[in-house]
């Protein structure tokens, strides 16, 4: 029985040996088995970056429009919305007191013109009427005094008779002296008219503010302007100080947005866009980078972009309408582009900030090959390679491989759109970020 055995317990054992020589053999040949890696072919390509905002319709400026009087609003003469022009009447106030002391001063400067008109005729005539005649009278007091004299010096007439002559030459003396200043008062330099002078000043003055008054009354446009905002209604009671409507002033309509200050690089006056209205998804129309704010807003970190419409602007935009806008950032008519999966772990994300060395896998002889090349123009899903690769080399996706494997590759089409992946979400979170208003 022992003989018998031993031949069929030495079978066993070669079976399992044998199979554990197969069972080496394939780890063996697993081991040296190449791995498939997806793969693409560099090649030529147009690549455009945007980046999107989120806008509002902004005029050139606002201003509100009150009253600079306090008083009872008479009549409102337009509505929300109204197209107005420089001048235009917007409201009236009650005006019959400013109407009252209006009339008053204006009577106040008719009279003292009158005066004046007075003292430039009549008053001189009377004036120099006046001084003839005193003058004519101490003519006469000085021939009877000189003849009383005689008279006296001949013993005719006693001396109480000089002194009458005498008080009669002083008297006409005064008369004429005094003659002679009304005279001068009432002269181009003659403090008579400029008295009159004056008090037509004071009643011009008077009459001229009492004019303003009732003018300011009359709450018009200062400019060409469109209506926002009214505040006010007929019989309301207002104030100075207080906003009765907001007006936009004509000019060119333009967008406001804030950008992330992480895409100020990207940014440059006169870059195009495209846009549309929430309220109008199919109606596109275009628009180009205006200007940049010269500061960031510390509070959001983000910077105003302001847009100036193209000719294709729409008429349905209003002031603070909601817009979404995409910037065309960078553009490539032709350029080795890659996807961003292409880079090796620790090359830069989809940033738009050019690289100066970033690392991928080459293909070369059945094996992964690590390049340094410099890239371009970034998008969030591709990259523009400027140097470090040519035409036709196949690249490697992911970070499945090392460098001196030997691999095979899964050949996939180009895509130039995000995909899932750590860069493309970084990008696209950094991107919402930057949208808002």
């Amino acid at each position: 029985m022992a003989t018998a055995a031993t031949p069929s317990r030495r079978g066993w054992f070669a079976l399992a040996a044998l199979g554990l020589v197969l069972a080496a053999a394939l780890a063996l040949w697993l081991a040296r088995r190449a791995p498939v890696v997806d793969a693409v072919t560099v090649q030529a390509a147009p690549l455009v970056r945007t980046l999107q905002l989120s806008a509002r319709v902004a005029t050139r400026s606002k201003v509100e429009v009150g009253s600079t009087l306090t008083g009872r609003v008479a009549r409102v003469l337009v509505e929300e919305g109204a197209q107005v022009r420089q001048g235009d009447l917007l409201l009236l106030l009650e005006t019959a007191e400013l109407d009252a002391a209006l009339a008053q001063a204006t009577a106040a400067e008719r009279q003292a013109q009158a005066l004046l008109a007075g003292v430039r005729s009549t008053g001189r005539t009377a004036a120099s009427a006046a001084l003839a005649q005193a003058e004519a009278t101490w003519r006469a007091a000085a021939a009877e005094l000189a003849r009383t004299e005689q008279l006296v010096a001949q013993g005719f007439l006693s001396a109480a008779r000089l002194d009458e002559a005498r008080r009669a030459v002083a008297v006409a003396q005064a008369q004429r002296d005094s003659a002679r200043a009304q005279t001068l008062s009432v002269a181009d330099a003659g403090a008579d008219l400029a008295q009159a002078q004056a008090q037509l000043a004071v009643a011009q003055a008077a009459s001229a503010a009492a004019r303003a008054r009732r003018a300011q009354a009359e709450v018009r446009a200062p400019a060409d302007a469109r209506v926002l905002l009214r505040e006010v209604e007929p019989g309301q009671i207002v104030q100075p100080g207080r906003s009765l409507m907001t007006l936009a002033l004509a000019g060119p309509t333009q967008l406001s947005a804030q950008a992330d200050e992480r895409f100020l690089e990207q940014l440059r006056p006169g870059q195009p866009a495209a846009v549309v209205a929430d309220a109008f998804p199919g109606q596109r129309f275009s628009a180009r980078v205006l200007s940049l704010a010269p500061a960031v807003d510390v509070q959001r970190g983000a910077i105003e972009v302001l847009f100036s419409l193209g000719d294709d602007a729409p008429d349905f935009l209003r002031e603070d309408m909601t817009l979404s806008v995409e910037v065309e950032t960078g553009r490539r008519a032709q350029a080795l582009v890659l996807p961003l999966a292409a880079l090796r772990a620790g090359a830069p994300a989809a940033s738009g900030q050019p690289a100066t060395g970033a690392r991928l896998l080459v293909l070369a002889d059945g094996r992964a090959q690590e390049r340094t090349v410099r890239l371009g123009l970034q998008t969030l899903a591709a990259v523009e390679v400027q140097e470090g690769l040519a035409a036709g080399e196949v690249v490697l996706l992911g970070d499945a491989v090392q460098a001196g494997q030997r691999v095979r590759i899964r050949p996939v089409a180009l895509s130039l759109t995000p995909v899932d992946g750590a860069a493309a979400e970084d990008a696209g979170a950094a991107l919402t970020r930057s949208m808002g208003r």
